[in-house]
């Protein structure tokens, strides 16, 4: 699968604006040729900044409807938009419905399979306007990481009502990259959406890899946060293991990465305070990727293997472990690197 990936350069803003209005007027209706409808649904720490670049980076002809169960977090983000000097203009939608009624194209950045079902059905039902916007060419992206099983089983709703298109595109880079903008997008659609889909998802970040078809996307996800979790926690051990054995930490860290344990815990986010400047362990284990997300992808990736009929030795004892750790005051609410202290880790 990694031969069929496509890595993408990011592109300049303008050259941005450019490509997706190129693109949208291209595909709809002419009603829609001199201003567009964007829908954007989740408004979580995700989500939120996504939606920020999304809006700072589309022209003032531009509409962007917002909808969130948090109506805090919506009127914040509708606050901050009009108190911003540029980008598309800012509507609050009532409803999942109205944020995608007349969108043409529709992002979902949401927690839980259960949420993403629940959200579709909603705005299935009623179908969705015709006047405005073509339905077989309205799009959908959901950027959510879920079961690949359960993105399918949507993906088959929107496309047997023929109301669009559904892709999935799980990020990765976490809330900084989401803030900075540079985000990698793992996409599972078909070749032919990928000209239009590209300039949309650089508006939030920075690299969109096509996986292959619909699924692929959070197959890949799915299969390196899988990898990403157990990575985490050997470091953790292997940097508690040589501080027992007397060894300096900063030492044993730049040990492991100039040699073959190198790896993203070890190199960018290690877990032991004091060996990369500004990681999470620097502060607490605050910010970063919550120990929460880490336990509910992993299950996801159990739950996908299973499906797939892989085995996942080490998935099960990594998932206690998570579990575990979460379950500890020192630990709820922290970055996933803080197994560290759930191990004993000299602090």
């Amino acid at each position: 699968m990694v031969a069929a990936m496509r890595s993408n350069v990011r592109i300049s803003a303008p050259l941005v604006r450019a490509a997706v209005q190129h693109a949208q007027r291209r595909t709809f209706s002419n009603t829609r040729c001199v201003r567009a409808q964007w829908g954007f649904i989740g408004l979580g720490q995700m989500g939120y900044n996504m939606a920020k670049n999304l809006q700072a980076k589309l022209p003032p002809s531009d509409t962007l409807r917002i909808y969130d169960i948090n109506t805090e977090s919506v009127n914040q983000f509708a606050s901050e938009a009009k108190a911003s000097s540029g980008g598309a203009a800012v509507q609050v939608a009532s409803n999942v419905h109205e944020a995608a009624e007349d969108s043409e194209t529709t992002i979902t950045v949401l927690p839980e399979p259960s949420h993403v079902k629940n959200v579709f059905a909603q705005i299935l039902k009623p179908p969705l306007s015709t006047d405005a916007v073509a339905n077989p060419d309205r799009l959908f992206i959901d950027c959510s990481t879920i079961d690949p099983a359960s993105s399918k089983e949507v993906a088959n709703a929107v496309h047997a009502t023929q109301q669009g298109r559904f892709v999935d595109a799980p990020m990765s880079g976490g809330v900084v990259g989401a803030k900075a903008g540079t985000l990698t997008f793992m996409v599972g659609a078909s070749e032919s959406l990928v000209p239009r889909l590209e300039p949309i998802l650089l508006m939030m970040g920075k690299k969109m890899l096509h996986c292959g078809a619909h699924g692929a996307g959070l197959s890949g996800k799915l299969a390196n946060n899988y990898l990403l979790a157990i990575n985490n926690i050997a470091t953790a051990e292997a940097m508690n293991l040589g501080i027992r054995w007397g060894l300096d930490p900063k030492v044993l860290g730049n040990l492991i990465n100039i040699s073959t344990g190198k790896c993203w815990p070890s190199e960018v986010n290690n877990p032991v305070k004091g060996v990369v400047d500004g990681s999470p362990a620097s502060r607490d284990y605050s910010g970063g990727f919550g120990i929460s997300l880490m336990k509910k992808d992993l299950k996801l990736a159990l739950l996908a293997a299973s499906e797939a009929g892989a085995r996942l030795e080490l998935g099960d004892k990594a998932r206690e472990v998570y579990e575990a750790a979460e379950q500890k005051e020192d630990c709820k609410g922290r970055d996933f690197s803080v197994v560290y202290r759930y191990l004993g880790g000299k602090e």
